[in-house]
């Protein structure tokens, strides 16, 4: 537990007697209204305590008085002053023989006694105690000493008083993220090592955590060349936070390091430091309290600032802890109780270790989602891992959206009149509760932070939102309505939020028309931004064409960004914006739409619809955090798909035309994935709905082009033999009557010129249009960034909504 400032301010001293030594203390002066203890024949402590009280303002003066629990003649030999100037501005101890009042307190104003008064102590602005000299004493009660002690505090700051919790614990991960482990390697050593400036911090728990080479991890404050020992044990050991024996404090200017022994005995190959069971790692986590005011709630340490300082580390920390073959089994979660038992022992996260070949596959005996949906644009699990989607209902995305300035162009249709954000029950995919009408225009992004909240972006209004589920407003809001910018108080068709876990800061992906990441405060101050538009050539690291989906790695301390049309993964120190790495492979393909972590260093990617010529199909991809590399890949068949693994792994996809997005459940940490192929029947339902997508590129040029001739010939057909009749029947105003009247069918058909007519901006005014038959359908791949050739195209336009998938297919 962390220890709390008392926020009742005390005097505790020592009373020596010199007369009447054979007397005891009265019965009264021992009860729990006067705590006196005593402490031999001449001595005892007594504590002065101000009860129970709450000052309203700061600056407040109370008094309270203690009657010196015996008659005879005593002496104060020590002061012992217990407060902080947190919340006390000052103490004083005054001796009298009345005081001002005979409540338990009273305010100071009325007076302190009534007679003379003497003062015996005073404190301020946590001064350590006075000392007195040996011999030395003020002599109170007898004939002539004050027989009532009264201590005035003087009340500062209260803002403790009001709920503010005085000490605010943290964690503290050190960890290694480069070690590699050669094969049959006996002993190997991984260091961490960094300078601590910021206040002061006490350290009272550790938690040490490798895998199944782990021998023996140590931690430690290092002051002045001075090893202090914060704690060691065996990672093979029940990883629970073990308190620190002897409590540490670190201050500005120290060294915290620790030191991971391994060994490569076993292994026939090299061993990385990642997220599955066939990986290792190295975390030494530390819990400390801080002032609440000097607070930092999360820090992390991944160098070894010097090296050269390990050659001075205590001897103990080279030591492995042996550990009975019981306590390693218990450890990993196995146990010899009958399989039969509902009482099993349970596998901790972090420790899970999956024993089969797994590789992901849709689970085609999930019912789907047998809704009417407009284009799903976020998918997301809430803390009781029921699906949540976001999508955009009657509205739509497409080439009329905005202008060449980004400004929105549809505001005549309102916001979206549907809930847009629905709660399916993953059990069966039956709709728990929907919210978001009449809130949003084009709905884009959607996360879920810890504590259940929505935090959603919306490209038409250029701004962000955090909802709570049950609230009808609102909680926060970050940029200006329907106005397009890139300052700190305005977006550009944001795409994506992520909220880190511990500090609450929210991270923005800013997004179509700016090329950046946008960090605020929990209640939404700015701190800062980073990222810049790609320049001509290869990408450089912190350069965007889009940044379109975010992901935190709370463990490494970074930030992961979908860099889309790049077709890259970029990760940055969350803390900083520091660039760290980036992840590309050929089966990306040109566009990588989403990215999302697991705890324990699973990494998911989703990449975009192929273009003409290419070859990747659209797929999601399963990486190992540490080492970028792919472990397995899954395809799509169905529009929101519901994918599976061993061990309770789930993950949804949706891959509505040409936005890919997905969510995960994140409950297994560390998975052994190897890329198995998709079942023959899921295969063949793949190439039969995407036959088209998949001929080759001159069959698909044909039949394109064939496709898009024929309408145009009947329509000219139909034209000519209009214009034909009219003819006959109205003979020389019949060219007349039939331009006035239309306006040109063919020509505003086509949406050129002034006159243009747009079959889907004339039925869009009324609220109870049908689109069916109006729709742009889209075949580019860009969500409205300009074209090199200064046009402007949209990626996500969409056919209609589709009818009801039935639960078969």
């Amino acid at each position: 537990p962390v220890p709390m400032i008392n926020l009742k301010p005390f005097f505790n001293f020592l009373l020596l007697r010199y007369k009447d030594t054979t007397r005891s203390l009265s019965s009264e002066c021992l009860g729990n209204n006067r705590p006196v203890i005593s402490l031999g024949l001449t001595d005892f402590a007594l504590d002065i305590r101000m009860p129970g009280v709450t000052p309203k303002q700061s600056d407040t003066y109370l008094c309270m008085s203690l009657r010196l629990p015996v008659d005879e003649e005593a002496y104060v030999v020590d002061f012992r002053p217990q407060a902080s100037m947190d919340t006390v501005h000052h103490m004083l101890l005054f001796g009298c023989n009345i005081p001002s009042s005979t409540e338990n307190y009273w305010d100071c104003d009325e007076g302190i006694c009534t007679d003379k008064s003497n003062i015996l102590y005073a404190w301020a602005r946590n001064a350590p105690p006075t000392r007195l000299p040996k011999g030395v004493g003020f002599k109170v009660g007898g004939e002539t000493g004050s027989k009532y002690f009264v201590l005035q505090v003087h009340y500062g700051d209260v803002s403790a008083f009001r709920g503010m919790q005085p000490l605010i614990a943290g964690m503290y991960l050190m960890m290694s993220v480069n070690t590699v482990i050669p094969p049959g390697e006996k002993v190997v050593d991984a260091d961490i090592a960094c300078h601590y400036q910021k206040y002061p911090m006490h350290l009272f728990a550790y938690r040490v955590h490798t895998h199944r080479l782990g021998k023996v991890v140590s931690g430690y404050r290092v002051r002045n060349g001075q090893w202090t020992l914060i704690g060691r044990q065996s990672p093979q050991l029940p990883q629970a936070f073990y308190p620190v024996e002897h409590p540490v404090d670190i201050s500005f200017g120290d060294t915290l390091a620790a030191r991971c022994v391994f060994t490569g005995e076993g292994r026939t190959t090299e061993t990385h430091i990642g997220g599955t069971a066939s990986d290792e790692m190295c975390n030494f986590y530390i819990m400390y309290y801080m002032e609440a005011k000097h607070a930092v709630s999360y820090m992390t340490c991944t160098q070894n600032i010097n090296p050269d300082m390990f050659r001075s580390i205590p001897q103990e920390a080279n030591i492995p802890i042996p550990v009975k073959s019981d306590m390693i089994m218990m450890t990993h979660g196995h146990h010899h109780e009958d399989e039969s038992s509902s009482l099993k022992q349970p596998k901790r996260e972090e420790e899970e270790v999956l024993d089969q070949d797994f590789h992901i596959e849709e689970a085609v005996d999930w019912p789907g989602v047998n809704l009417k949906l407009g284009q799903v644009s976020g998918l997301a699990l809430d803390p009781k891992n029921n699906l949540v989607i976001f999508h955009r209902g009657d509205h739509v995305w497409d080439g009329n959206s905005f202008d060449s300035r980004f400004v929105y162009q549809q505001r005549g249709l309102g916001p979206i009149e549907q809930n847009t954000i629905l709660v399916i029950d993953p059990s069966n995919a039956d709709v728990l509760d929907s919210t978001g009408k009449n809130l949003f225009y084009l709905p884009h992004g959607l996360s879920i932070d810890k504590d259940g909240n929505y935090w959603v972006t919306d490209v038409a209004l250029h701004q962000v939102f955090k909802l709570g589920v049950h609230d009808k407003e609102p909680l926060l809001i970050l940029g200006r309505s329907l106005q397009p910018g890139s300052d700190k108080n305005h977006f550009c068709q944001p795409t994506d939020v992520a909220v880190d876990p511990v500090t609450g800061n929210i991270y923005v992906s800013d997004g179509y028309c700016n090329s950046r990441i946008v960090v605020f405060s929990p209640n939404g101050m700015f701190i800062m931004q980073w990222g810049e538009e790609t320049s001509v050539g290869k990408a450089k690291p912190g350069q965007f064409r889009i940044p379109h989906s975010l992901t935190l790695v709370p463990e490494f301390g970074q930030l992961c960004v979908a860099d889309r049309e790049n077709g890259r993964i970029q990760c940055f120190r969350s803390e900083t914006g520091e660039f760290t790495r980036e992840i590309k492979h050929k089966l990306f393909g040109r566009e990588l739409f989403a990215v999302s972590y697991i705890p324990g260093g699973l990494l998911f990617a989703v990449n975009g619809k192929p273009y003409p010529g290419d070859t990747e199909p659209v797929q999601g991809f399963v990486m190992n955090f540490s080492t970028g590399e792919i472990i397995d890949t899954f395809i799509p068949i169905r529009k929101v798909q519901y994918f599976s693994v061993g061990g309770g792994f789930s993950t949804w996809i949706s891959f509505w035309p040409n936005s890919p997005i997905f969510s995960k459940a994140d409950t297994v940490i560390e998975a052994r994935l190897k890329n198995k192929p998709v079942s023959t029947e899921s295969q063949k339902k793949w190439e039969k709905h995407h036959i088209v997508e998949q001929a080759s590129p001159g069959i698909s040029f044909v039949l394109i082009t064939t496709l898009l001739i024929i309408p145009i010939v009947v329509l000219l057909a139909i034209a000519v033999f209009i214009r034909w009749r009219k003819t006959r029947v109205y003979g020389a105003d019949a060219d007349h009557k039939l331009e006035s009247s239309s306006g040109g069918i063919l020509g505003r058909l086509q949406g050129k010129g002034s006159g243009g007519l747009n079959l889907g901006n004339f039925f869009a005014s009324h609220k109870s249009y049908s689109r069916k038959g109006f729709d742009r359908l889209s075949t580019e791949g860009s969500d409205q960034e300009k074209d090199e050739d200064g046009t402007d195209s949209e990626e996500e336009y969409s056919a209609p909504p589709p009818p009801q998938v039935s639960s078969s297919s």
